[in-house]
């Protein structure tokens, strides 16, 4: 919950108005903390004065909705305490499933919270019927949809919500986040992550978390070199490991990108380009990963030629 005072205070104020909102939409990059934030704000909402509450994931009056188990096997590990692959979206059973229990008051006290996390994994049908209970809010009930990309949602479901956005954390505060979570870290590693986060702290953790400091060392070598004998290619199938799971493929882009976008802060306006079209690259490898099932090698290979492409050439050198 580090950085987030601006977020609080709007909060809190909305909160004390005495006309709260009925709608929310948590804005920013992934990582942020804005599922967190979500959970606390929907706990203080509806906590009353003088009513014991329960945890969290036993309250009546707090629901959260996310994507399901991808299928039995992932529900056991699920189950089991275990991490487990989701279903790519929300989907519209959940909504109305929601919807239902929604029919009636809410339990301990005046009001309850639904949290959707993430709004930009909701199906088509999933956000038709979310947008009628936000037309329509039932008694007592407020909506928090955490969101990383704010362009993904209907108009017509964020012109019936406040946005709240969420910004960046500063270098210094995703350290505090690195060192309190993984005070393990060796500084190389640190350094890296923190150089990939883009101030999030979420994805600081994430790198730090898959082991991908040897891929980002060579992230960094391929933008200063176009790799004609592809052996920084090479290097990068290997760093990544024979089977990388759907999480650690995605963390890899994303490292990818933040590299990009690290060295457009330090590139001259001939390179600019350049890094603008590599990144424009990742941005849409990243958008088809979660549906293709890349082999790795291939991924590796193709996150490595749109670093590559974006390398001086000998003229440009020069």
């Amino acid at each position: 919950m580090i950085g987030h005072d601006d977020a609080w205070r709007a909060w809190r104020s909305a909160m004390a108005g005495g006309r709260m909102h009925h709608g929310w939409i948590l804005s920013g990059r992934e990582g942020l903390g804005k599922a967190s934030f979500a959970r606390a704000a929907a706990a203080e909402l509806v906590a009353e004065p003088g009513v014991p509450q329960p945890a969290f994931e036993m309250h009546p009056d707090l629901y959260v909705l996310r994507p399901l188990p991808a299928n039995d096997d992932e529900v056991k590990k699920r189950d089991d305490g275990k991490p487990y692959v989701t279903k790519r979206n929300i989907s519209v059973d959940q909504i109305r499933e929601i919807g239902r229990r929604l029919n009636t008051r809410p339990t301990l006290g005046a009001r309850r919270a639904v949290i959707v996390d993430c709004g930009d994994q909701l199906e088509k049908g999933a956000v038709n019927a979310l947008l009628k209970m936000l037309e329509e809010p039932p008694q007592g009930t407020f909506f928090l949809l955490v969101v990383h990309v704010l362009g993904r949602l209907l108009p017509t479901v964020r012109s019936r919500c406040q946005i709240l956005r969420f910004h960046p954390l500063s270098d210094a505060d995703v350290m505090r986040v690195l060192d309190a979570e993984m005070p393990q870290l060796d500084n190389e590693t640190r350094a890296a992550a923190l150089a990939v986060a883009g101030g999030s702290p979420g994805a600081a953790l994430t790198f730090a978390e898959q082991g991908l400091g040897k891929l980002q060392a060579i992230y960094s070598a391929l933008l200063g070199d176009r790799d004609g004998d592809l052996a920084l290619r090479g290097a990068l199938a290997g760093a990544i490991g024979a089977r990388p799971d759907r999480e650690r493929q995605m963390a890899a882009i994303e490292a990818a990108r933040m590299t990009v976008v690290r060295a457009l802060g330090q590139a001259d306006d001939h390179a600019r380009l350049r890094l603008v079209e590599a990144h424009a690259g990742l941005v849409s490898l990243a958008a088809v990963a979660p549906t293709y099932n890349f082999d790795s090698g291939l991924l590796m290979t193709q996150i490595g030629s749109l670093l590559a492409s974006a390398a001086p050439t000998r003229e440009g050198a020069r």
